[in-house]
């Protein structure tokens, strides 16, 4: 798994929003959240989370995106559902997820993990392990925070 310090693999993506680079957000903070499978408990309050705080993140200027394997018709779905106002990735290949070393055994998806990536293109905090996945916003929100001061 990438770690703090690290710099994020310039790899383009398939969003909701069309096709992204990773390299196109050089310059702003980056928040990169993996999550296994759209519509499921975890990930619908994961989503709904981010949603909620995300013009806090922006504030921050901070950009967020949310990846998992899922296709990109699911994804539409799920973020139509829900309001969010930041793209989703599908990384059905799992090309994104094995580049950031968060590909789960056997490839169907990822693990839950959550990246904040500096205006340098570099890992500053990795999120992991924690017991609630909407967890994930807030502990980004406040990695986003910390390197404000």
């Amino acid at each position: 798994m990438l770690r703090s310090g690290d710099p994020v693999p310039d790899l383009e993506l398939e969003t909701t929003a069309g096709r992204l680079r990773l390299s196109d957000f050089k310059g702003r903070n980056l928040v990169i959240y993996f999550f296994p499978r759209a519509f499921t408990a975890g990930c619908t309050r994961e989503l709904k989370r981010f949603t909620e705080l995300y013009q806090e993140f922006r504030s921050l200027g901070a950009d967020v995106i949310g990846v998992s394997t899922d296709g990109l018709d699911t994804l539409r779905r799920f973020g139509s559902k829900y309001g969010a106002p930041f793209p989703l990735a599908s990384d059905r290949s799992g090309q994104v997820s094995s580049a950031f070393g968060v590909l789960k055994e056997g490839g169907r998806s990822a693990v839950r993990v959550t990246f904040v990536v500096g205006p340098d293109g570099t890992i500053r905090e990795v999120i992991s392990n924690l017991r609630r996945a909407e967890e994930h916003a807030d502990r980004a929100l406040e990695a986003l925070r910390r390197g404000q001061r």
